[in-house]
Protein backbone atom coordinates (compact mmCIF):
# COMPACT_ATOMS: atom_id res chain seq x y z
CA UNK A 1 0.00 0.00 0.00
CA UNK A 2 2.68 2.56 0.83
CA UNK A 3 4.69 2.15 -2.43
CA UNK A 4 1.36 2.61 -4.07
CA UNK A 5 0.65 5.73 -2.31
CA UNK A 6 3.87 6.96 -2.60
CA UNK A 7 2.95 6.53 -6.71
CA UNK A 8 0.18 9.33 -5.80
CA UNK A 9 0.49 13.15 -5.99
CA UNK A 10 0.03 14.95 -3.21
CA UNK A 11 -2.90 16.22 -3.95
CA UNK A 12 -4.55 12.79 -4.72
CA UNK A 13 -2.54 11.77 -0.64
CA UNK A 14 -3.90 14.50 1.17
CA UNK A 15 -7.49 13.68 -0.48
CA UNK A 16 -7.45 9.79 0.37
CA UNK A 17 -6.39 10.81 3.66
CA UNK A 18 -9.45 12.96 3.82
CA UNK A 19 -11.69 10.23 2.94
CA UNK A 20 -10.14 7.66 5.66
CA UNK A 21 -10.80 10.69 8.24
CA UNK A 22 -14.52 11.00 7.48
CA UNK A 23 -14.97 7.34 7.09
CA UNK A 24 -13.27 6.76 10.12
CA UNK A 25 -14.09 8.97 12.47
CA UNK A 26 -17.74 10.54 10.91
CA UNK A 27 -19.36 6.95 9.46
CA UNK A 28 -19.22 8.25 5.87
CA UNK A 29 -18.45 10.32 3.04
CA UNK A 30 -20.51 12.13 0.36
CA UNK A 31 -18.86 12.80 -3.71
CA UNK A 32 -20.16 16.45 -2.02
CA UNK A 33 -17.32 16.35 0.99
CA UNK A 34 -14.36 16.24 -1.27
CA UNK A 35 -15.84 18.99 -4.24
CA UNK A 36 -16.69 21.04 -0.74
CA UNK A 37 -13.49 20.62 1.25
CA UNK A 38 -10.77 20.66 -2.08
CA UNK A 39 -12.87 22.72 -4.75
CA UNK A 40 -12.72 19.59 -7.22
CA UNK A 41 -15.81 18.47 -9.97
CA UNK A 42 -17.69 15.68 -8.59
CA UNK A 43 -16.11 13.49 -11.53
CA UNK A 44 -12.77 14.04 -9.81
CA UNK A 45 -14.59 13.09 -6.64
CA UNK A 46 -16.06 10.07 -7.92
CA UNK A 47 -12.62 9.37 -8.98
CA UNK A 48 -10.76 9.60 -5.42
CA UNK A 49 -13.61 7.40 -3.75
CA UNK A 50 -13.57 4.56 -6.34
CA UNK A 51 -9.34 5.15 -6.21
CA UNK A 52 -9.71 4.37 -2.14
CA UNK A 53 -11.92 1.30 -2.51
CA UNK A 54 -9.70 0.06 -5.02
CA UNK A 55 -6.84 0.19 -3.27
CA UNK A 56 -8.27 -0.80 0.12
CA UNK A 57 -11.05 -3.35 0.23
CA UNK A 58 -12.74 -3.56 2.76
CA UNK A 59 -12.54 -0.31 4.20
CA UNK A 60 -15.83 1.35 2.56
CA UNK A 61 -19.36 0.54 1.13
CA UNK A 62 -21.47 2.10 -1.02
CA UNK A 63 -24.59 2.92 0.96
CA UNK A 64 -27.80 3.10 -1.99
CA UNK A 65 -30.54 4.37 0.38
CA UNK A 66 -28.07 7.34 1.40
CA UNK A 67 -26.26 7.46 -1.19
CA UNK A 68 -23.18 7.72 0.30
CA UNK A 69 -20.03 6.07 0.94
CA UNK A 70 -19.80 4.40 4.91
CA UNK A 71 -17.12 2.23 7.03
CA UNK A 72 -16.55 -1.45 5.63
CA UNK A 73 -16.84 -4.26 7.85
CA UNK A 74 -13.12 -4.86 6.96
CA UNK A 75 -11.75 -1.75 8.00
CA UNK A 76 -8.10 -1.12 8.38
CA UNK A 77 -6.65 2.03 8.50
CA UNK A 78 -3.70 3.49 5.85
CA UNK A 79 -2.77 6.58 6.47
CA UNK A 80 -1.32 6.90 10.44
CA UNK A 81 -2.48 9.87 12.11
CA UNK A 82 -1.31 10.96 15.25
CA UNK A 83 -4.18 11.79 17.73
CA UNK A 84 -3.40 15.00 18.08
CA UNK A 85 -4.07 15.51 14.45
CA UNK A 86 -7.26 13.65 14.62
CA UNK A 87 -8.69 15.73 17.65
CA UNK A 88 -8.03 18.90 15.69
CA UNK A 89 -9.62 17.86 12.56
CA UNK A 90 -12.66 16.73 14.59
CA UNK A 91 -12.96 19.72 16.98
CA UNK A 92 -11.64 22.43 14.77
CA UNK A 93 -11.46 21.32 11.05
CA UNK A 94 -8.12 21.65 10.10
CA UNK A 95 -5.39 18.90 9.97
CA UNK A 96 -6.77 16.67 7.59
CA UNK A 97 -3.89 16.21 4.96
CA UNK A 98 -1.37 13.58 4.37
CA UNK A 99 0.51 12.78 7.57
CA UNK A 100 3.69 12.99 6.56
CA UNK A 101 6.21 15.53 8.98
CA UNK A 102 7.38 18.03 7.58
CA UNK A 103 10.21 20.27 8.58
CA UNK A 104 8.86 23.18 10.66
CA UNK A 105 9.62 26.67 9.47
CA UNK A 106 10.64 27.83 13.26
CA UNK A 107 12.12 26.70 16.47
CA UNK A 108 8.87 25.58 19.19
CA UNK A 109 8.59 23.00 21.34
CA UNK A 110 5.21 22.36 23.14
CA UNK A 111 4.35 20.20 25.69
CA UNK A 112 2.27 16.65 24.94
CA UNK A 113 -0.09 15.37 26.41
CA UNK A 114 0.29 12.67 29.27
CA UNK A 115 -2.11 10.32 27.46
CA UNK A 116 -3.65 10.21 24.23
CA UNK A 117 -7.33 8.04 23.48
CA UNK A 118 -7.59 5.37 21.53
CA UNK A 119 -8.52 5.49 17.73
CA UNK A 120 -10.72 3.29 17.37
CA UNK A 121 -12.41 3.94 20.47
CA UNK A 122 -12.90 7.89 19.48
CA UNK A 123 -13.89 6.83 16.17
CA UNK A 124 -16.97 4.98 17.85
CA UNK A 125 -17.58 7.77 20.02
CA UNK A 126 -17.48 10.07 16.73
CA UNK A 127 -19.63 7.97 14.77
CA UNK A 128 -21.98 7.76 17.82
CA UNK A 129 -22.33 11.85 18.04
CA UNK A 130 -22.54 11.85 13.91
CA UNK A 131 -25.01 9.95 13.96
CA UNK A 132 -26.76 10.77 16.71
CA UNK A 133 -27.69 6.98 18.22
CA UNK A 134 -26.38 5.18 21.64
CA UNK A 135 -23.18 3.85 22.36
CA UNK A 136 -23.10 0.58 24.57
CA UNK A 137 -19.77 0.64 26.09
CA UNK A 138 -17.63 -1.19 28.93
CA UNK A 139 -16.41 2.28 31.54
CA UNK A 140 -14.12 1.61 33.76
CA UNK A 141 -14.45 4.83 36.84
CA UNK A 142 -12.64 5.18 40.31
CA UNK A 143 -15.49 4.56 41.95
CA UNK A 144 -17.24 2.17 40.32
CA UNK A 145 -14.81 0.38 38.91
CA UNK A 146 -15.77 -1.73 35.74
CA UNK A 147 -19.44 -1.39 34.19
CA UNK A 148 -21.78 -1.84 31.60
CA UNK A 149 -23.38 1.40 30.33
CA UNK A 150 -25.58 2.87 27.39
CA UNK A 151 -24.82 6.45 26.87
CA UNK A 152 -26.10 8.73 24.22
CA UNK A 153 -22.78 10.98 23.27
CA UNK A 154 -22.95 14.55 21.61
CA UNK A 155 -19.84 16.35 22.25
CA UNK A 156 -16.36 15.95 23.52
CA UNK A 157 -14.97 18.11 25.97
CA UNK A 158 -10.93 18.91 26.26
CA UNK A 159 -9.98 19.61 30.08
CA UNK A 160 -6.35 20.34 29.24
CA UNK A 161 -5.23 17.06 30.32
CA UNK A 162 -7.69 14.35 28.73
CA UNK A 163 -10.46 14.39 26.66
CA UNK A 164 -13.57 13.62 27.65
CA UNK A 165 -17.09 12.63 25.69
CA UNK A 166 -20.06 14.72 27.15
CA UNK A 167 -23.19 12.22 27.02
CA UNK A 168 -26.59 11.12 28.41
CA UNK A 169 -26.14 7.84 31.25
CA UNK A 170 -28.94 5.45 30.88
CA UNK A 171 -27.66 3.49 33.94
CA UNK A 172 -27.44 7.31 36.08
CA UNK A 173 -29.97 9.14 33.95
CA UNK A 174 -28.36 11.99 34.02
CA UNK A 175 -25.56 13.90 31.93
CA UNK A 176 -22.09 13.05 32.61
CA UNK A 177 -19.01 13.32 31.05
CA UNK A 178 -17.01 10.00 30.23
CA UNK A 179 -12.82 10.04 29.98
CA UNK A 180 -12.24 8.12 26.69
CA UNK A 181 -9.31 6.36 27.76
CA UNK A 182 -11.79 4.33 30.28
CA UNK A 183 -13.89 3.95 27.03
CA UNK A 184 -13.76 0.19 26.15
CA UNK A 185 -15.39 -2.11 23.62
CA UNK A 186 -17.62 0.47 22.52
CA UNK A 187 -20.87 -0.48 20.27
CA UNK A 188 -22.62 1.69 18.31
CA UNK A 189 -26.28 0.53 18.73
CA UNK A 190 -27.62 2.51 15.43
CA UNK A 191 -31.32 0.92 15.25
CA UNK A 192 -31.88 2.07 18.90
CA UNK A 193 -34.00 5.51 19.30
CA UNK A 194 -32.94 8.06 21.32
CA UNK A 195 -35.43 9.76 23.35
CA UNK A 196 -35.93 13.59 23.69
CA UNK A 197 -34.98 13.74 27.47
CA UNK A 198 -31.35 12.52 26.31
CA UNK A 199 -31.33 14.88 23.85
CA UNK A 200 -28.14 17.70 24.72
CA UNK A 201 -30.94 20.55 24.77
CA UNK A 202 -32.07 18.62 27.59
CA UNK A 203 -28.61 19.42 29.91
CA UNK A 204 -29.19 22.12 31.89
CA UNK A 205 -25.23 22.07 32.42
CA UNK A 206 -24.28 22.51 28.64
CA UNK A 207 -26.91 24.90 27.52
CA UNK A 208 -25.99 27.34 30.40
CA UNK A 209 -24.03 30.04 29.71
CA UNK A 210 -21.90 31.56 32.95
CA UNK A 211 -20.11 34.93 32.23
CA UNK A 212 -17.02 35.06 34.33
CA UNK A 213 -15.00 38.32 34.84
CA UNK A 214 -11.28 37.26 36.11
CA UNK A 215 -8.80 40.15 37.50
CA UNK A 216 -5.00 40.35 38.20
CA UNK A 217 -4.50 38.64 41.66
CA UNK A 218 -4.27 40.62 44.70
CA UNK A 219 -1.91 39.27 45.85
CA UNK A 220 0.22 38.87 42.86
CA UNK A 221 3.04 41.78 42.54
CA UNK A 222 2.57 43.72 39.16
CA UNK A 223 -0.96 43.42 37.90
CA UNK A 224 -0.36 45.80 34.68
CA UNK A 225 1.51 42.57 33.31
CA UNK A 226 -1.00 40.08 34.36
CA UNK A 227 -3.07 42.50 32.03
CA UNK A 228 -0.55 42.35 29.57
CA UNK A 229 -0.64 38.61 29.72
CA UNK A 230 -3.67 38.14 29.19
CA UNK A 231 -5.13 40.74 27.18
CA UNK A 232 -7.22 42.23 29.73
CA UNK A 233 -10.03 45.40 28.86
CA UNK A 234 -9.51 48.11 31.68
CA UNK A 235 -8.13 45.68 33.87
CA UNK A 236 -10.33 42.38 33.48
CA UNK A 237 -11.15 39.32 31.37
CA UNK A 238 -14.47 38.36 30.48
CA UNK A 239 -15.26 35.21 29.53
CA UNK A 240 -18.34 33.43 28.38
CA UNK A 241 -18.30 29.76 29.35
CA UNK A 242 -20.57 26.33 29.60
CA UNK A 243 -21.35 25.26 32.64
CA UNK A 244 -20.84 22.11 31.98
CA UNK A 245 -16.80 23.04 31.27
CA UNK A 246 -16.27 26.05 33.12
CA UNK A 247 -14.51 24.21 36.29
CA UNK A 248 -12.51 22.22 34.22
CA UNK A 249 -11.01 25.64 32.05
CA UNK A 250 -10.75 28.09 35.62
CA UNK A 251 -8.47 24.74 37.08
CA UNK A 252 -6.98 24.82 33.90
CA UNK A 253 -6.26 28.32 34.03
CA UNK A 254 -5.07 28.24 37.52
CA UNK A 255 -7.53 31.09 38.38
CA UNK A 256 -8.64 31.59 41.90
CA UNK A 257 -11.89 31.14 42.27
CA UNK A 258 -11.71 31.65 46.25
CA UNK A 259 -14.38 34.65 47.89
CA UNK A 260 -11.10 36.02 50.08
CA UNK A 261 -8.53 35.57 46.87
CA UNK A 262 -6.95 33.35 49.51
CA UNK A 263 -4.89 30.77 47.57
CA UNK A 264 -1.00 31.30 47.08
CA UNK A 265 1.33 30.27 44.47
CA UNK A 266 2.61 31.71 41.54
CA UNK A 267 0.51 29.96 39.33
CA UNK A 268 -2.75 31.92 40.50
CA UNK A 269 -2.14 35.33 38.49
CA UNK A 270 -6.10 35.66 38.03
CA UNK A 271 -8.87 35.92 40.70
CA UNK A 272 -12.54 35.40 39.82
CA UNK A 273 -13.76 38.25 40.93
CA UNK A 274 -17.22 36.82 41.68
CA UNK A 275 -17.51 33.65 42.95
CA UNK A 276 -21.38 33.45 43.25
CA UNK A 277 -20.83 33.08 39.00
CA UNK A 278 -20.24 29.98 39.65
CA UNK A 279 -23.33 29.16 41.81
CA UNK A 280 -25.59 25.98 40.38
CA UNK A 281 -22.61 24.82 37.93
CA UNK A 282 -21.82 21.45 39.06
CA UNK A 283 -18.13 20.99 38.31
CA UNK A 284 -17.46 24.05 39.99
CA UNK A 285 -15.94 21.60 42.46
CA UNK A 286 -12.95 21.61 40.22
CA UNK A 287 -12.07 25.58 40.50
CA UNK A 288 -9.91 25.80 42.71
CA UNK A 289 -10.45 27.38 45.63
CA UNK A 290 -14.14 27.58 45.47
CA UNK A 291 -16.39 26.55 47.79
CA UNK A 292 -20.23 26.87 47.74
CA UNK A 293 -21.98 29.81 49.40
CA UNK A 294 -24.30 26.85 50.42
CA UNK A 295 -22.17 24.11 51.80
CA UNK A 296 -24.83 22.10 53.40
CA UNK A 297 -27.13 22.21 50.06
CA UNK A 298 -24.19 21.48 47.49
CA UNK A 299 -24.21 22.51 44.15
CA UNK A 300 -27.41 21.82 42.22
Amino acid sequence: MSNELADLTQPQRDRLAFVELRVRFIGEIRRQDLVTRFGIQSAAASRDLALYKELTPGNIDYDPKGKSYVLGPDFRPVFDFPPERVLSWLTQGFGDGEPMRLKAWVASESPSRLTHPDLDVLASVTRAIHHECPLGIEYHSISSGRTEREIVPFALIDNGLRWHVRAFDRKSQEFRDFVITRIKRPVLMRNADVQPHECSNQDIQWTRIVELEMVPHPDQPRPEITEMDYGMVRGSLRMKLRAATAGYILRQWSVDCSPDHSLRGYEFRLWLKDHLALYGVKNAVLAPGYRSPDPKKGEQ
